[in-house]
């Protein structure tokens, strides 16, 4: 099976690249070096610890690239014509976006008769970005979930692949989310290309409602979401 996987060099795009290049005859990764950038302040302190946690679960303490793991394209923007004349030329059985940009008709007509995407949330409420930290500000910690979805050409409302819950664990702190989310985006992907082996396609449904769009989060809001996020893992049996 010909896999290609559309992401960022960031840890957990790393990890994920390690883990699934191992279970496919070829995988190839086309990485995006930048991306849409906030005019408003959007750091916040949990995210150093959020990568030195990772660095410390999955890599040792080292910082790898995903090119260690995987043979790789780069390129600047995912949408630019050289990148979707590669998709093409590699021709995969399925292509995986995993934390881009925006993909354009083109790229997504050029990368297979497959193509899906990662979303960390349930995009029938909550589409665009941050939507784990958007969910933990409403307090909507039910919808703390995992998905992989068609990619189409509107924003994160294509059919749904499969929906599996973060595993939220007792005094778990908001810097240990994201390796929680990857874990859960492994194990979907991994169930959608045993299904492809198996059956020669992935079933989907619709999506039953259209979520509302979020866009970054101010670091003034991630202070309330820490905070939130830790009362509610206080609790958590």
């Amino acid at each position: 099976m010909r896999v290609l996987i559309l992401t960022t060099d960031t840890l957990h795009h790393a990890y994920f690249v390690r883990e699934l290049v191992s279970q496919v005859s070829r995988l190839h990764v086309i990485l995006e070096t930048t991306g849409v950038t906030p005019s408003f302040d959007v750091a916040h302190p949990f995210e150093s610890q959020r990568d030195q946690y990772e660095r410390d679960v999955w890599f040792k303490g080292n910082e790898p690239s995903v090119r260690e793991f995987a043979e790789t394209t780069i390129c600047a923007n995912v949408n630019d014509p050289d990148v979707v004349e590669a998709a093409k030329r590699f021709s995969p059985d399925i292509t995986i976006a995993f934390g881009i940009r925006k993909a354009e008709p083109s790229l997504i007509r050029a990368a297979g008769p497959r193509v899906v995407n990662l979303h960390g949330g349930d995009p029938e409420f909550y589409r665009g970005l941050d939507s784990h930290l958007w969910a933990i500000y409403h307090n909507d910690f039910k919808n703390m979930v995992t998905t992989v979805h068609v990619l189409n050409e509107a924003f994160d409302d294509g059919p749904i692949i499969g929906i599996r819950p973060v595993a939220l664990c007792r005094d778990m702190r908001l810097h240990q989310l994201r390796h929680r989310n990857t874990e859960s985006a492994l194990n979907l992907v991994r169930v959608a290309l045993e299904e492809l082996r198996r059956t020669g396609h992935i079933a989907s449904r619709p999506q039953r409602q259209v979520g509302r769009y979020y866009s970054f989060m101010p670091t003034v809001l991630k202070d309330i979401c820490v905070k939130r996020f830790e009362k509610y893992c206080a609790r958590v049996e």
